[in-house]
């Protein structure tokens, strides 16, 4: 299975800063990664867009995702006010993971926290759902904004966030190989729907990966190799 990358552009004051991608551990926590996913693509007609990093310790981490008040006191899952625990497996292993904030067990919302160091006494008590792929710098300079007590000296948002398209493998079965010897692209519906990368003399193209929502892909099988 190939996890899902999301991404935060991070704006400082309304400049952006940069941008953070996350790995989401979908593999083992699926309901909770399903969560950020939707909050950040926003399809459910809510989400992290526009929301700030209200609380940034020093040496500690970086919260945010209260897209309602804005302070810590709001958000909501996509599945209620609240959802439990899905499970404790992966650990808060050092700087760039991703977790669930809350206010005790089985309390999860849309809040969450990247660590910027190693915090294992939260082993238990926070789900662990992804980590940063790419922007720790971004990380590290959000952390720049910080203190000691939470209070961060500038307004951080998140200016813009969602899904980085994947690419997976496709068999494509077609009854017609002719393509193959003639060299003209496949003659199926999802070649005018998404972009494609054929390979010579195979019946193999590359198209979205969507971890969700696969598109109706008829004719399509995906590869699991």
């Amino acid at each position: 299975m190939v996890n899902p990358t999301e991404f935060f552009n991070i704006a400082i004051n309304g400049e952006l800063l940069g941008r953070i991608s996350f790995e989401l551990f979908a593999d083992k926590v699926p309901k909770t990664t399903e969560n950020f996913h939707a909050l950040s693509t926003g399809e459910k007609g809510f989400g992290y867009k526009g929301s700030c990093f209200h609380r940034i310790i020093l040496g500690f981490i970086c919260q945010g995702g209260d897209f309602r008040c804005h302070n810590g006191t709001g958000g909501k899952s996509i599945y209620g006010e609240k959802c439990d625990d899905e499970n404790f497996i992966l650990k808060p292993t050092g700087p760039g993971i991703l977790s669930m904030a809350n206010a005790g067990p089985n309390t999860n919302g849309s809040q969450l926290f990247i660590c910027t160091t190693k915090i294992e006494w939260l082993d238990g008590k926070h789900m662990v759902f992804g980590m940063v792929k790419e922007g720790m710098n971004v990380v590290q300079a959000m952390e720049g904004f910080g203190s000691k007590n939470g209070k961060t000296s500038k307004k951080i948002t998140t200016a813009d966030c969602g899904q980085l398209n994947k690419f997976n493998l496709f068999y494509l079965k077609l009854q017609d190989h002719s393509f193959c010897s003639s060299g003209k692209p496949p003659t199926h519906s999802i070649c005018s729907q998404y972009p494609y990368k054929l390979c010579a003399l195979t019946t193999i193209i590359w198209v979205p990966y969507f971890p969700y929502s696969l598109p109706h892909l008829v004719g399509l099988e995906r590869n699991k190799t």
